[in-house]
């Protein structure tokens, strides 16, 4: 028996040590998780940091963020790489918190000789296809240099993604460093969500008159806040010798395809793996990403990446005058024994001083009699609040603002800030009568100044009917998701008053009406008139095919369209405007809009369709070119309206009789009779056969580079040659880049 007990003591341990040798040996062989780190993994290549999502080498990045660092062209220092080093998109720098990482992207060149042949030509080409990246319309623009040629946008298939601009010269002169508005630089906004798409050249006419001082041109997608432009960048090849290797681009990413509520529910594939994180829907693409909790800082996607900050050793941003503390995700801040403070810490500490007896008993009944009196006024102050916050509670009802809140949480809108009453009411000196900017049929608009120092303009609706506060909560649903430069900014809101407000950025030159009908006949030179035309065409066009659900505005006219500085224009007034699913179109009880610009076939079946605002847009346009009111009176008593009295102007080949005598001169006339062109279309009875607004802005956008060329470089007969062969289906690739493709014989897909 004395023998018995070892041996199995020794068996029984020989067991143990086999057990534990096989889980060894699984846990080496098995493949590593998708959210757990190996500990062999490089975090930097070539200076920059490389974290995780992102990763170099197997097992230390998540599915789509691998990195490949190498060494190129016998650099000392390696490069990192997205997506495999074939792709080519090189990474500059990496944010965990915005979801964004900057990469560098090539540049599209074209250089002349002196005849104006093309000698040297490339495109640039970036494709993001599989990768969980894609271009930020936000933080990107598309960037022309050069002379008499625009960059554009295309898509894998060659097909115009909506984006360009032209740059014009007229002299060497008129080019100015830091100015990039159109004189040998040219910036526009890009579409969202791009990941497959090719820079290239819209070319025009007489490049050789600019070789000596811009022998190449250069269009290219970059960082919005990165470039600055300088003349001397046209001359030689210093631009693409400086910046050989690409330009600064963002991009943005998200850690999964789904939104945070869909990926909790998988918490295996969960990409917010520390207890310290928290997750965010995207608001560039369908996904999320991850953050640290308030109080923590690292890597959220790691199991223990969000650490706790020590705000105690960061006095500086985390000022203590007493004892500080640290916790969990904050401090603590008191004052030593004997000292006191109201606040340790914003106020310093001081010495507590030794009270008399008699003293003390004579503040203790002041005390009591205080504390007695305050208990009072705190009850009637207790039923006062009640009574205010039902007051409010009401409002809030009255004014929609429980289905406001519903929309705001469903679409995740966090861009809007809300203002109490008296935050308006310091803002606009209580509503004095001085700060009223005009009064329309939604409602009055004062002019304010926010805390921040802002000036904002303030709309206040006349809110009686169940339909106007309909209207108010549309307004403020189609405002908030709206990010263009021509469209009015929706800053916020005031809900808790019985009439309730709108808050938006200040526009400071009034509205494009004044500017047409009050202004003493003051000149207005064509181009600017083009120009306000084609950004506000933009504008709707934006509204019907880049917003999502589509829009459509339902009141456009002259004095919705507000001048900016610079007269840049941006629309404004959204209390008719509807939301529409692609199919979708609104019948509506109520005729909406203004006499003058309503479309005829809307009054007839109150379909409101995005055909109703080309018609409407249509007569701005008129009364661009004629200068006349949508009703005007022409020397009797009777009012005329503009459209119909265009329209027989233009079958009675008698448009020169309405047009503006400001802008008949003789090198106009080929592009005002395109413009009245465009007009009679978007004024078609039929709404199937009018334009689309996008299709209007191509145009306008087209008319505006002919006007520059023809005003400065070109005798009337070659603009007129030039026009004629242009029609409403013409779009900025039929007449630039494809000639230039066919003169030098390159591929635009493989930028060759």
């Amino acid at each position: 028996m004395g023998s018995t007990l070892p041996l199995f003591a020794f068996q029984l341990l020989l067991l143990l040590l086999t057990l534990l040798q096989a889980a060894t040996t699984a846990a080496e062989s098995a493949p590593p998780s998708p959210n757990v780190v190996s500990p062999h993994c490089n975090e930097t290549c070539g200076g920059i940091s490389i974290p995780y999502p992102f990763g170099i080498g197997n097992g230390c990045f998540r599915e789509g963020f691998g990195v490949t660092c190498e060494v190129v062209n016998g650099s000392a220092t390696p490069r990192a790489f997205l997506g495999g080093r074939e792709r080519n998109i090189t990474v500059q720098d990496i944010s965990l918190p915005q979801g964004q990482a900057s990469i560098l992207n090539a540049i599209a060149w074209a250089c002349f000789n002196s005849t104006g042949g093309v000698v040297d030509f490339n495109t640039s080409h970036l494709d993001l296809s599989g990768l969980p990246f894609s271009v930020s319309g936000t933080r990107n623009e598309l960037t022309t240099l050069g002379c008499n040629i625009g960059g554009i946008l295309v898509d894998g298939d060659n097909y115009t993604l909506g984006a360009g601009c032209i740059s014009g010269c007229f002299e060497e002169a008129s080019i100015a460093s830091g100015s990039c508005h159109g004189a040998g630089c040219c910036e526009t906004t890009i579409p969202e969500k791009l990941d497959n798409f090719t820079v290239t050249f819209s070319r025009f006419i007489n490049i050789s008159s600019y070789t000596d001082y811009s022998p190449c041109s250069y269009a290219f997608i970059a960082d919005r806040d990165w470039f600055y432009f300088n003349k001397s960048d046209l001359r030689n090849h210093t631009f693409r010798d400086k910046y050989k290797d690409g330009v600064p681009l963002v991009l943005d990413w998200v850690a999964g395809n789904q939104t945070c509520k869909e990926a909790k529910r998988n918490l295996s594939s969960y990409a917010c793996r520390s207890i310290n994180s928290k997750c965010f829907d995207s608001t560039s693409l369908h996904g999320y990403i991850c953050n640290c909790s308030t109080g923590f800082q690292g890597n959220p996607y790691l199991q223990d990446g969000c650490k706790d900050i020590d705000e105690c050793s960061l006095p500086t941003q985390y000022p203590c005058n007493g004892t500080c503390s640290n916790t969990a995700g904050n401090y603590s801040c008191s004052c030593p024994k004997g000292q006191s403070s109201k606040d340790p810490k914003s106020e310093p500490c001081v010495r507590d001083h030794g009270i008399p007896t008699s003293t003390k008993i004579v503040i203790g009944s002041c005390v009591g009699v205080v504390s007695f009196i305050t208990c009072i006024f705190c009850i009637i102050l207790t039923f006062q609040r009640r009574k205010l916050l039902r007051e409010k509670d009401k409002f809030f009802h009255q004014n929609g603002g429980l289905r406001l809140y519903e929309e705001i949480r469903s679409k995740q809108i966090d861009t809007v800030k809300i203002y109490t009453k008296e935050d308006i009411e310091k803002a606009t000196d209580n509503f004095d009568k001085s700060r009223e900017l005009g009064r329309g049929g939604h409602g009055t608009v004062y002019k304010g100044n926010v805390d921040d120092g802002r000036e904002v303009a303030i709309k206040r609706s006349k809110v009686v009917t169940e339909d106007q506060s309909e209207e108010f909560v549309r307004e403020m649903i189609i405002l908030s998701q709206i990010n263009h430069k021509n469209i009015v900014r929706l800053l916020g809101c005031c809900l808790e008053v019985e009439i309730p407000m709108l808050v938006y950025e200040f526009i400071p030159n009034g509205t494009l009406f004044e500017f047409i009908h009050d202004n003493d006949g003051k000149l207005i030179p064509l181009t600017i008139r083009l120009r306000i035309a084609r950004e506000s065409a933009e504008a709707l066009a934006y509204l019907h095919s880049s917003a999502s659900p589509p829009i459509v505005h339902g009141d456009v006219k002259s004095l919705n369209i507000l001048l900016g500085h610079n007269y840049v224009p941006k629309v404004s007034d959204f209390g008719a405007s509807r939301m529409m699913s692609i199919d979708e179109t609104q019948f509506i009880t109520m005729v909406q809009g203004t006499l003058g610009y309503l479309d005829p076939e809307y009054l007839l079946v109150r379909q409101l369709i995005t055909k109703s605002d080309v018609y409407s847009f249509g007569v701005v346009l008129v009364e661009l070119i004629t200068r006349k009111k949508a009703i005007y009176y022409d020397g009797s008593s009777q009012g005329k309206a503009l459209a119909f009295s265009f329209v027989e102007a233009m079958k009675d080949s008698r448009l020169e009789e309405i047009l503006d005598d400001q802008i008949m001169g003789k090198e106009n006339m080929n592009v005002i009779q395109e413009i009245a062109d465009l007009a009679k279309e978007c004024l078609n009875m039929k709404g199937d056969e009018r334009p689309t607004m996008r299709e209007v802005a191509e145009k306008l956008h087209m008319l505006g580079g002919f006007l520059q060329v023809s005003s400065t470089h070109h005798a009337p007969e070659e603009c007129e040659a030039l026009l004629g062969e242009s029609s409403m289906s013409s779009t900025l690739d039929s007449v630039g880049y494809h000639s230039l493709e066919n003169k030098v014989g390159f591929d635009v897909k493989a930028g060759r």
